[in-house]
């Protein structure tokens, strides 16, 4: 399985990201592992979805970092 997830650290902040082991990546977002999100403090995972292909999950994942997937994500993930 493959898992595209969406990160929050504070108001509309959000990293959206792609791997195979989703706990492996959390744990290496909050421990400052990860250049993207190194330095800004504890993560929270919003949201995260399961693709039964790595090809499928890049998809999404491309999408989500597009400007109607931004607006996507903001409608369905983001907390007021």
């Amino acid at each position: 399985m493959h898992y595209v997830y969406v990160l929050s650290n504070g108001p509309k902040r959000r990293y959206v990201g792609e791997t195979a082991n989703l706990k492996r990546r959390f744990l290496e977002h909050n421990g400052n592992q990860n250049i993207s999100t190194k330095n800004r403090g504890e993560h929270e995972l919003l949201w995260y979805a399961a693709f039964i292909s790595k090809e499928l999950a890049c998809d999404f994942e491309r999408y989500l970092k597009s400007s109607s997937g931004h607006a996507f994500a903001n409608r369905h993930f983001m907390r007021n």
